[in-house]
């Protein structure tokens, strides 16, 4: 390995921490759920301006849904929700969140998501409304507020983990890859505790009987939210609904119990019937969205950007909307690509990066990867867990200057500056092969024939989900024999064709 030279500080997610710092102010506040005085670190003015500005954040680097009719759909539950909502100080917002993962969160001051991954498993325009009822009861009992104050100083922006930190931004290789999560949707997921998910279940319970729909469609929903977990259980994924909203047995059967002493309000639903509601959700896209890029093995292929970035093979892999990123099999190095900015001179791009970061380049060289003009680097960092080596690479695109990043410790380098360092080399144009290729699936429902079971049923449609998959998403066991009529959903695998 070349000399390299001494060690520099690799900047601090200085972002997370703003919040946090100095002294906060407190103030008495009634809680609009319990209708108790508690202290609170948080005023309602300031709730919702932080509420605003992760809001801002979660359009940014996560994206929302592109289908106005689907939208309005779920902004129609929610503010029908919303107006039996005991916190009425707040205006009530609602999308769809572009993540394949099922999931559901609340932004301080009343922003409310709910993932493309969780209506995919969604069975039931109730089961929809009492998901959404408990987002808002967080928003209504001022749970981020509680959680803030308890803190005591770490601030709101800090416990929603607002993606601020860049991919070596944080030491050592795994903690950049974990912040390459957050910037993908984990970061938003507030960790609640095991009390305020019981209040929350019972507002959203209470909220969902008194808007008309049946409160028992929270304990059905929770159930197949189990199941999707043990089905998922040891394979790589980013944090779900469950993470956040830990399903226990205790909670299944108590929001069962619930839902038999609450009165339902008579109310027509939105959708008619089953078939309207799975038709409003015809045509979802299920799993990795291709307009971020999509990973075939190792090879990553973004169509938008026109570029394919092969990683070492046997790397657990991540993609979010700033940046993809990969780690070795034994946690002690990554490799992460980002656009630094507007395309331009790659050289001048690692000067400004190298003098942002206060970091000492060696062996500089121009060059061209891919057919771009490039400009690459070495540096040596300081972490908090030591003495980190980078190989660093910035190409002129025509999308901007990406910067690709290799990391491992000093003591590790040598044994992977050769994968860090053909990673880096393998970017190029997308090869037209490779874009026709990409494909993307896309869910939609069909009626079973009498006896059918869900392999049959499979093999007939065409289906892309396996049997088990198909069986959580529709809360159907899956060696029963189906009904004839039964709607069922499934995931069919089509082209990927760019708007």
């Amino acid at each position: 390995m070349r000399r390299l030279p001494r060690p520099s500080r690799l900047p601090t997610a200085a972002l997370l921490l703003a919040a946090g710092l100095g002294l906060v102010a407190c103030t008495t506040v009634v809680n609009p759920v319990t209708g108790k005085s508690e202290w609170s670190t948080m005023s309602p003015e300031r709730e919702v301006a932080l509420g605003r500005q992760a809001a801002d954040q979660v359009q940014a680097e996560m994206g929302l849904v592109d289908d106005p009719a689907l939208a309005a759909y779920v902004d129609q539950i929610g503010q029908r929700l919303a107006r039996h909502s005991p916190r009425q100080d707040v205006a009530y917002h609602f999308a769809v969140a572009n993540m394949a993962e099922p999931n559901a969160f609340a932004l301080p001051g009343g922003w409310i998501y709910v993932s493309r991954g969780l209506l995919a498993i969604t069975n039931s325009e109730a089961e929809l409304a009492n998901v959404i009822g408990h987002e808002i009861g967080h928003v209504a009992a001022r749970h981020a507020a509680q959680r803030e104050t308890r803190a005591a100083g770490v601030g709101i922006l800090s416990a929603l983990g607002t993606a601020a930190a860049g991919a070596v931004g944080g030491g050592t290789a795994a903690q950049a890859v974990g912040q390459l999560g957050q910037v993908a949707g984990a970061g938003y997921i507030a960790s609640y505790g095991r009390d305020q998910e019981r209040q929350s279940d019972q507002v959203g319970q209470t909220l969902a009987a008194d808007a008309g729909w049946d409160p028992a469609a929270m304990a059905e929903f929770l159930a197949t939210l189990d199941q999707e977990s043990v089905r998922q259980m040891g394979q790589p994924r980013l944090p779900t609904f469950l993470d956040s909203h830990p399903v226990t047995a205790e909670r299944v059967r108590d929001t069962a119990a619930r839902a038999s002493s609450l009165r339902v309000q008579p109310a027509a639903p939105i959708a008619r019937d089953r078939s309207d509601f799975f038709e409003r959700l015809d045509g979802l896209l299920i799993g990795p969205d291709p307009a971020e890029g999509v990973f075939q093995g190792a090879l990553f292929l973004h169509p938008g950007l026109d570029f394919a970035l092969e990683f070492p093979p046997g790397w657990a892999t991540v993609n979010s909307k700033q940046a993809v990123a990969a780690q070795s099999p034994s946690r002690d190095a990554m490799i992460a690509l980002e656009i630094q900015g507007q395309t331009g001179d790659p050289g001048a791009a690692a000067q400004a990066f190298a003098q942002q970061n206060q970091l000492e380049l060696v062996d500089g060289r121009a060059g061209r990867i891919g057919g771009y003009a490039a400009y690459r680097a070495r540096a040596l960092a300081q972490s908090q867990q030591g003495r980190v080596a980078l190989d660093l690479s910035w190409i002129a695109h025509p999308g901007g200057v990406f910067r690709i990043v290799g990391m491992t410790s000093e003591s590790a380098f040598q044994g992977y500056e050769q994968a860090l360092s053909q990673s880096a080399l393998s970017f190029r144009p997308l090869r037209r092969a490779e874009r026709n290729g990409i494909r993307e699936k896309r869910l939609h429902s069909v009626r079973a024939q009498r006896g059918e079971t869900l392999a049959a049923l499979g093999q007939r449609t065409g289906n892309a989900w396996s049997v088990e998959q198909t069986a959580v998403a529709n809360a159907i066991p899956a060696g029963t024999p189906l009904q004839a009529g039964r709607l069922v959903k499934i995931a069919v695998e089509v082209p990927y064709r760019p708007d």
